[in-house]
């Protein structure tokens, strides 16, 4: 019997004048662990006059996590971080009680053509965190936990799992996970896994129970410690997930709370410019008309 509870397709969606693929949240399914919300961003090829400038826009409840595998992006935010990230490596930004930030095309690309691929993902806070200080961390690639075991590369993105541990500062129990192979082979990694699983086929194909599963699909498992499937050659594959939280996750826009309260008072704070801003940026981007996925 398949292990695959749910099967999501990624969703069209748009970010400032780029078209991703929306994963998470789904009508069926809000949350895989602590994990809310996902965009697989490209690939896209920009030409000269093509460039990525996300405005400035605010976040509570969450960590975001960047991870790209082409291109480049500054992130700027009103905790005073400016950085570049390129492929492989992991910024990580906690919202908390609120955080405002930009993302856009780094001046030295700005005039050339140039691709963008990458992967955008929230983690829901607990409770106990919800309301932190807002913090920002960056791993570089060579930081991530990286290993080869026959013949299957995998890499620790964030969180626990394998004995291992992603340098990333998490916040609950989760874990995801890089899977490439240039071979077919069966990877087997149920006793490693906690909690709630998903696995998004970014390139090539698995097979699972005799059926095989492509590109742009999210599958959800009933029982992540029975995570075992055949991976085909030159796939890629990610798998997320870990300890879900005992109190539902409220999203609206940017925001994610355990009460209507706190995202109330967050949109209010938005429209009435009593978030901090993000040094040396003055375009805001104005709350859009309620649209809620959650509550």
């Amino acid at each position: 019997m398949s292990n695959t509870k749910l099967i999501i397709e990624e969703r069209a969606a748009n970010i400032g004048n780029f078209l991703v693929g929306r994963l998470l949240p789904f009508r069926q399914k809000r949350m895989v662990g602590p994990f809310i919300f996902i965009d697989h961003m490209g690939p896209v090829n920009l030409t000269e006059n093509d460039n990525l400038d996300v405005a400035m826009h605010p976040h509570i409840g969450i960590s975001t996590l960047t991870f790209l595998f082409e291109g480049a992006i500054v992130h700027r935010d009103s905790i005073g971080t400016e950085i570049e990230i390129t492929p492989g490596a992991v910024n990580w930004m906690t919202a908390g009680k609120g955080v405002v930030h930009t993302e856009r095309t780094p001046e030295r690309l700005r005039n050339s053509t140039k691709k963008l691929h990458g992967l955008q993902i929230w983690g829901a806070l607990p409770l106990s965190e919800e309301q932190c200080q807002p913090s920002f961390a960056h791993v570089s690639a060579d930081e991530i936990p990286s290993w080869e075991d026959d013949g299957v590369k995998f890499k620790l993105i964030a969180g626990k799992a394998f004995g291992k541990e992603s340098p990333v500062p998490v916040y609950s129990p989760l874990f995801f996970i890089e899977i490439t192979s240039k071979e077919t082979k069966t990877v087997n990694i149920g006793e490693y896994l906690f909690g709630e699983s998903a696995l998004y086929v970014l390139e090539g194909s698995i097979t699972n129970d005799g059926h095989t599963y492509g590109t742009k699909q999210l599958l959800v498992a009933k029982d992540s410690t029975l995570c075992s499937f055949e991976i085909t050659a030159n796939s890629t594959v990610f798998i997320f997930g870990g300890e879900p939280f005992n109190e539902e996750r409220l999203i609206e826009w940017n925001f994610v709370a355990s009460n209507k309260e706190l995202i109330e008072q967050a949109k209010e704070d938005w429209k009435n410019n009593k978030f901090p801003s993000v040094p040396n940026e003055t375009e805001r981007i104005p709350l859009p008309e309620q649209r809620r996925y959650g509550g």
